[in-house]
């Protein structure tokens, strides 16, 4: 007779995997705590379960299994990028309220990392979990789906969540910037960025979708300049001079993000260039730097703070759908042209 798996929705026990690994209960719980003596081969097998069936021990001595803590994991990428700290600020105000607190954990990008710190969480049984992306390991997603908790995946839509997710359309927005920019008259463009693939699965996306625009168009990109670390003004500055340098005759700048795209027009300005009738340039992101540039770098709205709110009202059950029910949330970023394409 074939044995059922796991009800999804269920928190998975110390049962299930002795029934996957074949071995008792106690085994399984010696070699979850790494004690007593089990055979080498006994503990691969266990572990090898526990990864496959996505079990996390519960950490809360003395509760039950099915308790859970008032705590929201919030996992994302980076400290650093300037595009989470106003995606937190959306999930703060909404569960400011609701007796639930967030608490951040960051992957740097790594979905090793990111792995370690799902499992971690899990273990403390929060009462949801909000991870940015929807790019994950095998173990990853297979912890989220057994987890019976509601999971919100945010940043992206553009992919299989595994419950439900809330963001924009990346491959959309490179679309839609290909196709502002190829509309100004623009034909020499440039693309200035991390290098692809790339675990910044998003950016590969809009990378996509615009490369899928000047397709559309009977265009391709005429020069390539990549960078790896994080994203900085200086780097803007120096891609932007190697580019140029190069091929002097490139008429469009497209930045993978904002902070590199500002230190692009800097180096423009500061060279007399003549922005937009000569050339154009814009980023990605809409981030509040841009407001203290000399003139206003093309960009698009990420949605970041809606993000956060919409993602925290489905933790906290504030939205029509429930918790736990697959609900996808697309939002639409806006184009910001500012001062940096031609006017049609």
């Amino acid at each position: 007779m074939t044995k059922m798996p796991p009800d999804p929705r269920r928190t998975l026990t110390l049962r299930d995997v002795s029934e996957a690994s074949g071995v008792s209960e106690m085994t399984v719980s010696r070699v979850l705590r790494n004690r007593g003596d089990v055979s080498d081969s006994t503990r691969e097998r266990v572990l090898e379960a526990a990864r496959r069936l996505g079990y996390v021990p519960n950490k809360i001595a003395g509760a039950l299994a099915s308790q859970r803590v008032n705590l929201v994991g919030v996992i994302i990428p980076s400290l650093s990028n300037m595009v989470f700290p106003e995606v937190m600020t959306g999930i703060s105000e909404v569960l400011e309220d609701t007796g639930l607190q967030p608490v951040v954990g960051v992957s740097n990008y790594q979905p090793e990392r990111e792995e370690q710190v799902i499992y971690e969480m899990l273990s403390w049984r929060p009462s949801g979990m909000i991870v940015a992306g929807l790019e994950h390991s095998d173990a990853s997603r297979a912890m989220l789906a057994q987890a019976g908790i509601p999971i919100v995946e945010i940043m992206d839509i553009d992919g299989e969540p595994v419950d439900s997710a809330v963001g924009i359309s990346h491959r959309r927005a490179g679309l839609q910037m290909a196709a502002a920019i190829v509309a100004a008259g623009y034909r020499r463009i440039a693309f200035l960025g991390t290098h692809m693939p790339t675990n910044d699965h998003r950016a590969r996306k809009r990378m996509e979708g615009f490369e899928e625009g000047l397709a559309r168009a009977g265009l391709a990109l005429v020069e390539r300049e990549y960078y790896s670390g994080g994203s900085a003004l200086l780097k803007g500055r120096e891609m932007t001079e190697a580019v140029l340098t190069r091929s002097p005759d490139v008429d469009f700048l497209y930045y993978s993000n904002d902070m590199i795209g500002a230190g692009g027009l800097l180096y423009c300005l500061d060279k007399g260039l003549d922005v937009p009738g000569k050339i154009g340039l814009a980023g990605f992101n809409g981030v509040e730097l841009l407001e203290g540039l000399p003139r206003r770098l093309a960009t698009m709205d990420a949605c970041r703070l809606e993000i956060g709110r919409c993602a925290a009202e489905i933790i906290a059950g504030k939205r029509p759908a429930g918790v736990i029910g697959g609900e996808v949330i697309e939002l639409s970023p806006t184009l910001q042209p500012g001062d940096t394409i031609r006017k049609v």
